[in-house]
């Protein structure tokens, strides 16, 4: 029993030398493994060899297919264009799904671009970058007498903060913990990060948003109908007029 194991137990990795330094000038000395990697590739390309020459041989030189009077060589090798190959409803349905591709891209790129949004303004935003909070009043004489820290009964330090502003009322009854200053350059890391990220998103929603046109204005240019070119919009791409065509 213990005999008929002993082949499947792991044995010691057997090295092959390297090439002497007198014998570097003669280039890679070639181990086992790699000989039986090369012929093993030798025997499989004269294999194939073989099996071209019998085909060869038995060759019909009569044969025939009318696919011939429309085949194309250059260079001894045959040459098919692919759009004769497939037809026009099939090249339409290629296109088509293309664009659903795309447009699914797009959508999932407006999603994470909704969602780094949202995140920014937790994080906090520069006073440009905020939307402005507007108070309505009644005359002029109140716009002189507003006071911010009054109206949103805060103080006059966290008025400027258009998020988690605490109340009077919850800073007399509650204890404000303050951020470290390990955790304020945390967040401004985190917030440069996702800056660099939603600015990339917004380069590829773009540049999707061009393909996805595009792909729409050739497959519009296949459709029947009289169209001519007349110009070209921000972006380079092509803009086409078409006649109006009474509806039956």
């Amino acid at each position: 029993m213990v005999s008929s194991l002993r082949k499947f137990a792991p044995r010691r990795e057997h090295k092959e030398r390297g090439q002497i330094s007198s014998r570097k000038s003669l280039g890679f000395l070639e181990k086992h493994k790699d000989y039986v990697l090369r012929a093993r590739d030798y025997s499989q390309k004269q294999a194939q060899l073989k099996r071209l020459r019998e085909r060869a041989r038995e060759r019909n030189p009569d044969e025939f297919y009318f696919n011939m009077e429309k085949a194309q060589m250059k260079d001894g090798v045959h040459i098919e264009e692919r759009n004769e190959v497939l037809s026009p409803e099939m090249l339409k349905l290629m296109e088509t799904q293309d664009i659903k591709y795309v447009a699914a891209q797009r959508d999932v790129n407006r999603r994470k671009i909704d969602k780094l949004k949202n995140s920014m303004l937790v994080l906090g935003q520069t006073e440009e970058e905020t939307p402005r909070h507007t108070v309505f009043v009644d005359s002029e004489e109140q716009v002189k007498a507003f006071d911010a820290a009054e109206h949103f009964n805060t103080v006059p330090e966290l008025v400027g903060r258009a998020y988690n502003r605490p109340t009077r009322d919850a800073l007399e009854t509650k204890t404000v913990v303050m951020p470290m200053k390990r955790d304020l350059k945390k967040a401004a890391k985190l917030k440069e990060k996702q800056l660099i990220e939603l600015r990339d998103r917004l380069k590829r929603e773009e540049q999707l948003r061009v393909a996805e046109t595009e792909m729409n204005i050739r497959r519009a240019l296949k459709e029947k109908g009289q169209k001519r070119k007349v110009g070209r919009d921000r972006n380079g791409l092509a803009v086409y007029k078409w006649r109006a065509e009474r509806k039956k």
